[in-house]
């Protein structure tokens, strides 16, 4: 599944030299989760996105906000949309050319009434370095040297009530810079969050390599439903594209009752 959003000789070239071609057991597994996720999700549905850039994850935001009930935005590309928005974010990273995206983004969750949440509070640091000096702001009165580096306490308690309440989550990107031990509570608070509700029932999917090392450092990998062995596979699926890889096998059905998409001889 990891290259199935590829359309190389060994992942789809072969399948025309073949009679038939069939998911292997990961790949089934990888399209059951996934596919229940964008195509009959049980509700609610909470999308955790993260990660360094809004221009990464610009379709995955788009889609998932027809499918999802809430979206928790965190990492630095929330100071994109919090800049594009009018605040000041000090040295936090933007993507200067994606303001007016992110503007438009914003602008239809609003018309739409999707709730699209962002950080109100942040961990800042005065470098972009382990052993920085380090504060909390909210995310109103960030000082102008400063970065903002992880979502604070506020946000946290925001998002894991949120994340509380689900029975479908898919989360994919860090909420700060968590390989920090000074900046990792946000994703460490999230990622015990989910495995919290997988407990209570909810199905969870993580995908992104960086979201999958966050909940083996926090030490709760085994409690979550299914992580993702694709990143840039999973996340062209959930952005609704097709998979060449998936495409190429013989006979796909897709949104069975169980909401499984499988493969079959």
């Amino acid at each position: 599944f990891g290259s199935a959003h590829r359309a190389h000789a060994s992942v789809v070239g072969i399948t025309r030299f073949v009679q038939k071609s069939a998911a292997g057991l990961l790949m089934e597994k990888e399209l059951a989760y996934l596919g229940k996720a964008i195509s009959n999700p049980d509700r609610p549905f909470v999308a955790i996105l993260g990660g360094a850039k809004v221009s990464d994850k610009i379709d995955v935001i788009e889609n998932l906000m027809k499918i999802a009930d809430v979206m928790l935005i965190g990492g630095a590309m929330a100071y994109t949309f919090l800049k594009a928005e009018g605040m000041s974010v000090g040295k936090s990273l933007v993507e200067e050319d994606k303001l007016d995206l992110a503007r438009r983004i914003r602008l239809d969750a609003q018309k739409r009434g999707f709730p699209l949440l962002l950080p109100v509070d942040h961990v800042l640091g005065q470098e972009f370095k382990a052993d920085t000096a380090t504060q909390v702001a909210p995310v109103s009165a960030t000082p102008d040297n400063w970065m903002g580096l992880d979502i604070g306490p506020k946000t946290i308690a925001t998002y894991k009530n949120k994340i509380a309440g689900a029975k479908t989550i898919v989360w994919n990107g860090p909420m700060g810079v968590f390989e920090m031990p000074a900046f990792a509570q946000g994703t460490i608070a999230v990622a015990r969050a989910v495995a919290g509700a997988t407990s209570a029932g909810a199905t969870s999917i993580i995908g992104g390599g960086d979201s999958v090392a966050a909940v083996h450092q926090a030490g709760v990998a085994d409690k979550i439903s299914h992580i993702s062995t694709g990143g840039g596979a999973s996340l062209e699926f959930l952005a609704g594209e097709k998979l060449p890889g998936v495409e190429a096998l013989t006979n796909i059905m897709i949104g069975t009752e169980s909401g499984k998409r499988t493969a079959k001889h």
